[in-house]
């Protein structure tokens, strides 16, 4: 009898401690509801927006194929978290991981987390919202209130006959950052372009803009040979997927102004896979891209890099907002002009298949090697001539001030040996491109007008050549 008390006694007062109240801080309680909320929202309210946006989404992107010449490939629009699994579990990344580990004498775990860090780097998230509703439009507004933009092609029937199933890949010389704004405005109408991008860009939240914009970080001097095995599975795997890319064989702006020596980098990720492209009937197709401009925007930065021995860009934020916030002004008063033309021009297109059946037949080793020679080649060959280069070039080469007969004489000889290179080189407007080339020059005091006569000015040599040096190369 005295136990059932006791054992009833127990469970009463258990059942009021069940009961009874508890005070909580009124901060502790917020916290606790909204971690109720958040787990909640997380498991019942997110996925069904997310499929929501998703199939807002796929419509909106079956709606741009229509209209694009070369479609939007699954593969962009994937995951970024299922992207990066797919990426770290590639069986050549899995090899590279193992190999690391013995290497630095760590746990493969270890190793294997370097992997998918280096991973989350490079897998961008695209967006077909931000890329066509926001990206597209800002590069539009951006070329055409800058430069007048002229675009011509070299063999623009084979430009449009690329095949529908091959891997398009725009090759381009490096100019300015401009080059990356001025080419997707002007591939607008045919794809979505994946850029590799630069160091420089990984900073929040211009990081987050680009990510969604498609393009994919590479450290161009890393010295892990993990983090190129990674980079190159990424190249790999877009390739296959016929994602169309754009990259700089150069691999960085030309500080002089002269073309440079192409880096083999992204281009040997690309042959080297080859065999696996053409054992699936795959090929990949090269569209050389030249770019000129009257005026490059960070041209002195340039310069001032080429003189500390190309270590590093010196920009600072107050002198390019002040920059921006001048040509505002100037647009409100009436003063504003643009910065001339920018040329560019597409060059005949290369087949990796029917390169490589070339080089076959001379026992090339390193395909990449020839491979960028043979673009870099193509591209230098079509680079726009504009007025303010040939106008640079012809004072350059002056013994004596000229006048602006004189150099309408040279110029017009220049312009009829040049042929189609010069189509991109006239001005808009009535004002004579070699009048344009001239006012640029002396506005921005390269050189100097007394009279009738122009002349290049001494303490401007490199800023003179630095124009000059892109359409050298044709000159000569």
């Amino acid at each position: 009898m005295q136990r059932y008390l006791f054992t009833s006694a127990g469970a009463v007062a258990r059942l009021r401690a069940m009961t009874s109240t508890v005070e909580l801080p009124l901060w502790l309680f917020v916290l606790i509801l909204l971690f109720a909320i958040v787990t909640a929202a997380s498991h019942l309210l997110f996925p069904s927006v997310r499929w929501f946006f998703r199939r807002r989404m796929e419509r909106a992107v079956a709606q741009l194929n229509e209209r694009l010449q070369r479609p939007i490939e699954p593969f962009k629009l994937a995951q970024r978290h299922d992207m990066i699994q797919r990426l770290i579990y590639q069986p050549d990344v899995t090899r590279a991981v193992s190999e690391y580990a013995r290497e630095k004498g760590i746990p493969d775990a270890v190793a294997f987390e370097e992997a998918r860090r280096y991973a989350r780097e490079i897998v961008p998230s695209f967006s077909a919202t931000m890329y066509f509703g926001v990206a597209i439009r800002l590069t539009r507004f951006f070329s055409r209130a800058l430069y007048h933009v002229r675009v011509g092609f070299a063999d623009e029937a084979a430009i449009n006959a690329l095949p529908k199933d091959a891997t398009v890949v725009f090759v381009m010389n490096h100019r300015s950052n401009m080059d990356y704004v001025l080419v997707t405005y002007l591939a607008a109408q045919r794809s979505a372009l994946t850029y590799a991008v630069g160091e420089w860009a990984r900073v929040w939240p211009l990081s987050r803009l680009i990510r969604a914009m498609g393009a994919y970080f590479i450290r161009r001097r890393s010295q892990s040979d993990l983090y190129r095995r990674v980079l190159a599975a990424y190249v790999r795997l877009a390739t296959e997927a016929g994602v169309t890319q754009a990259m700089f064989p150069e691999g960085r702006l030309s500080l002089d102004g002269a073309p440079q020596e192409p880096k083999r980098g992204l281009l040997k990720y690309i042959t080297d896979a080859f065999d696996g492209f053409e054992e699936q009937g795959h090929d990949v197709v090269f569209v050389p891209v030249a770019l000129n401009y009257d005026r490059v925007l960070e041209d002195r930065i340039l310069l001032e890099a080429k003189a500390r021995g190309g270590k590093g860009f010196r920009a600072r934020i107050s002198v390019i907002l002040g920059f921006f916030v001048k040509q505002i002004l100037l647009r409100f008063v009436g003063r504003y002009r643009k910065f001339g033309t920018a040329g560019v021009r597409f060059g005949h297109p290369l087949s990796l298949t029917e390169f490589v059946a070339g080089q076959a037949r001379q026992e090339s080793e390193d395909l990449a090697e020839p491979l960028s020679l043979e673009l870099m080649e193509r591209i230098n060959a079509v680079v726009p001539v504009l007025s303010v280069p040939l106008v640079a070039a012809i004072l350059q080469d002056a013994e004596a001030p000229m006048t602006l007969d004189e150099v309408k004489m040279v110029y017009d000889g220049h312009m009829v040996r040049l042929g189609d290179a010069s189509e991109a080189a006239q001005d808009a407007g009535d004002e004579d491109a070699t009048e344009t080339g001239l006012r640029i020059l002396v506005g921005r005091r390269m050189i100097a007008q007394e009279g009738d006569r122009y002349f290049r000015k001494e303490n401007q040599d490199d800023e003179l050549a630095f124009y000059a040096n892109s359409v050298r190369h044709l000159l000569n």
